[in-house]
């Protein structure tokens, strides 16, 4: 009995914890609230106006610091963007030779072709198959879906067809933004090639000459001719900054994007996939049936990706922001991934590696959540809650 009353002890009543719980799913009641706590994030507590003068001084010298740690941190950045326009030169006659076989300008020799994993394969056989778990066979079946239809293919065909398409396929946050009628345009995609931006100019806003300088990539879609547009080649370009803002130099976290522009596709009549027609009735005042005229709006198509909004220098609404962030990270991803692993994502095996890191993380949760079950298996005072027995029934 007596361990029932110190159980309950401090514990609120049931009606408190209902009214509690009401409140909580009042909307105006929450407004309230974070209304309440917007007011308390960033307040001051008192305790730094609280401390010493002489204290006070050496906190604004560790501030100092602070930015001279910051304008470090933004030269290592512009350093390693040097460096990457150093390694882009020297990775452009391996791409070249990557774009040659793609596009059958160049046949391998029986010697470049030589794959240490050729061998093991024929030996694993049909026992791969059973070996794959469900989440791999659900990978593989993808892989499937997005592969050339080879029956159609004959023996002697040149290069390796829709190489880009099906990479890019293979790739789930890509694979949503490309449509049906985009996927014949796109086997007509050639090379997609990645060119750094380092430029230096003198700051005109600075009295002192300091020197900007502006970071960035360019995304090259070449393409052979086709019977949808004109181009040869559509261009993509996201201009980076390293500059720490004077007026909030603790902002800085690193490179910021602070341009992204497309180009103008030069669709031949009719071919234009970015927009479509419907027919919308008029209204009248008068009587009789409204007349239905066409309306050309946007539609859906990976094309879009060549027209992206653009940044605003005055406060931007979070639908535009929500835009440009998911605009970034799709062309960071062809340049961190897609561009230099191209093979592997057309073959799969760049899948593999992410779905592995998946599953290692997820082994370290399940870790994490057993270790708590095996401290309770070891500790001596442990007991485990009495199970009812067969006489306490509910009835």
């Amino acid at each position: 009995m007596g361990d029932n009353i110190d159980s309950t002890e401090g514990s609120s009543p049931p009606k408190q914890e209902s009214i509690v719980a009401n409140m909580m799913q009042n909307p105006q009641v929450l407004a309230a609230l974070q209304e309440q706590l917007g007011r308390v994030v960033g307040t001051s507590s008192g305790y730094i106006e609280s401390l010493p003068k002489a204290v006070q001084r050496r906190i604004k010298a560790l501030k100092n610091i602070q930015v001279s740690c910051m304008k470090l941190e933004a030269e290592f950045y512009r350093d390693v963007h040097a460096l990457e326009c150093k390694y882009a030169e020297k990775s452009k006659q391996l791409y070249e030779q990557r774009d040659s076989v793609i596009n059958g300008d160049y046949e391998p020799t029986d010697e470049e072709c030589e794959w240490a994993s050729d061998d093991e394969d024929e030996e694993d056989g049909g026992d791969n198959e059973q070996k794959l778990s469900q989440n791999e066979l659900k990978d593989k079946a993808t892989l499937d879906e997005n592969k050339v239809d080879t029956e159609t293919l004959p023996e002697n065909v040149r290069g390796i067809p829709e190489f880009w398409l099906t990479a890019m396929k293979n790739v789930d946050h890509i694979a949503d933004m490309i449509q049906e009628h985009d996927e014949p345009i796109l086997k007509n995609l050639t090379s997609i090639d990645l060119k750094f931006i380092d430029e230096e100019k003198t700051s005109e806003e600075s009295g002192e000459g300091e020197k900007e300088v502006t970071m960035g990539f360019v995304l090259e879609f070449h393409f052979a001719p086709n019977a949808y547009f004109n181009n040869s080649v559509l261009t993509k370009t996201y201009k980076l900054s390293c500059e720490i803002d004077k007026e909030a130099p603790f902002g800085f976290e690193g490179p910021e994007i602070t341009h992204t522009t497309g180009c103008t596709i030069d669709w031949k009549k009719g071919k234009n996939v970015t927009v479509k027609v419907i027919k919308k009735k008029q209204k009248h005042k008068g009587k009789g049936q409204g007349k239905y005229v066409n309306k050309t709006v946007k539609a859906d198509s990976f094309f879009n990706f060549f027209t992206p909004p653009e940044v605003q220098e005055e406060e931007m609404d979070e639908e535009t922001e929500q835009l440009l962030e998911a605009d970034f990270e799709i062309g960071h991803f062809f340049r961190e991934n897609l561009i230099p692993k191209a093979v592997l994502f057309f073959t799969g095996e760049a899948m593999d590696d992410e779905f592995d890191e998946e599953e290692e993380e997820d082994e370290d949760d399940d870790d994490d959540e057993n270790q708590g079950e095996d401290d309770e298996d070891d500790d001596p005072d442990f007991k485990p809650p009495e199970e009812n027995p067969p006489e306490c029934k509910q009835q």
